[in-house]
């Protein structure tokens, strides 16, 4: 396919991820307001967030096993129609069970959606995947951003209530994607010579994709910390709705700047100084932000959007990384970058609710940092060509 015709799968493709990804991003702001409506603790009100990241990425990996299998898109037309019609549900839920469903169905949902839309945003990238590749991300990430945005304006001024009239943004761009988005080409009869159990030993014996593997991992534990602790922690100081949402708004938003920036400034500094600046400078972030968002709260606000950019800006670099060491589990790779990783981190943050509740919220997010600093020093082995699988 000529450049000129990758134009408009990449749009649709794009836009697909950014609306998907505003529904992944609803539930954050509104959680707290939601917990104190049907009278759940902090810890239990983590858990169900968790719960929501743990069906949207544990199972990428496997769907993207049949990504790779089949050659139809039913994948990122179901998965969106999934995720926009039971997030906005989930909300106006009276019940914590009824809500807790509505929030695996959704979940269940994006996680359909991802590995397929990665391993296409892949093969209709064009003569450069890394710019495509950073602008996809990016796209899921500004998306993500905005979701946050909409719900905390959707309960402040019209109630929790009215939060499933959302639904129609999905539904509306997954028929349109539907039409626009290339269908598979019906002459290609030749499957791949893999099996799921031979794809996963292949991807988990080496070394290389290991590492990435945990550096996702490590960067999903800042952004999600921040996006799961923080509204709770501001909720408590008296802001609105609202406000918590636009700040989540921000934070990712500058995260999803990140990820577009982040070939060009891989061009300028090199690939390996962007995994350690991006997995460094997020510690002394957040300590400046700890010291300061009780006395200097504009300056507080102000080294969270820094610390979003950063802890995004790796993100397409390790997303590239990954699927150009087995090109063949393209869509499986990026289940486990960008679905598996962060579903281990939600699993983590089930214990780190209880942490932060007991210790306080803020020494949570201190020790949080600390880890991604410490383990910057593997990043040195992935420009180690002796390293591979494990024998």
């Amino acid at each position: 396919m000529c450049e000129k015709n990758l134009k408009l799968p990449q749009i649709w493709l794009g836009g697909s991820h950014f609306v998907n990804d505003i529904y992944t991003g609803f539930l954050n702001p509104i959680m707290p307001f939601i917990a104190a409506k049907i009278g759940i603790s902090m810890a239990i009100a983590t858990i169900i967030l968790s719960m929501s990241h743990i069906f949207s990425s544990l199972l990428q990996p496997v769907f993207g096993f049949f990504a790779d299998s089949i050659y139809k898109r039913a994948f990122i037309f179901w998965g969106l129609l999934m995720t926009s019609v039971f997030i906005p549900l989930a909300p106006a839920s009276t019940a914590i069970f009824s809500m807790v469903i509505f929030i695996v169905l959704g979940s269940l949902g994006s996680s359909l959606f991802h590995p397929q839309a990665l391993g296409l945003a892949n093969k209709f990238s064009g003569s450069d995947t890394a710019k495509f590749m950073g602008i996809f991300l990016g796209m899921g990430t500004l998306g993500y951003s905005v979701g946050p945005l909409m719900s905390a304006y959707v309960a402040q001024f019209w109630g929790l209530n009215h939060m499933p009239v959302l639904s129609l943004i999905g539904l509306c761009w997954a028929f349109l994607m539907f039409k626009f988005v290339p269908k598979m080409s019906d002459k290609i009869t030749v499957k791949p010579h893999y099996n799921l159990k031979s794809a996963f030993k292949a991807i988990l014996s080496d070394r290389k994709l290991n590492i990435l593997n945990v550096i996702s991992m490590l960067k999903s534990l800042i952004s999600t910390s921040c996006f799961i602790f923080l509204p709770f922690l501001w909720k408590d100081m008296g802001y609105s709705p609202f406000f918590i949402g636009a700040a989540l708004f921000v934070f990712i938003f500058v995260g999803g700047i990140g990820s577009m920036m982040s070939r060009k400034f891989e061009k300028l500094v090199g690939t390996r100084n962007v995994f350690y600046f991006s997995m460094i400078s997020t510690l002394p972030l957040m300590l400046l932000f700890v010291l300061t968002y009780k006395t200097m709260p504009v300056l507080a606000f102000a080294v969270y959007f820094v610390m979003g950019f950063v802890t995004m800006l790796a993100v397409p670099v390790t997303m590239n990384m990954a699927q150009s060491i087995i090109p063949e589990y393209k869509s499986i790779i990026g289940g486990f970058i960008n679905g598996f990783s962060w579903g281990i981190v939600a699993l983590i943050m089930s214990l780190n609710g209880f942490a932060a509740q007991n210790f306080g919220i803020t020494k949570v997010l201190l020790v949080v940092s600390v880890i991604p600093a410490v383990f910057s020093v593997f990043v040195k082995y992935l420009f180690d060509d002796n390293l591979g699988k494990v024998r």
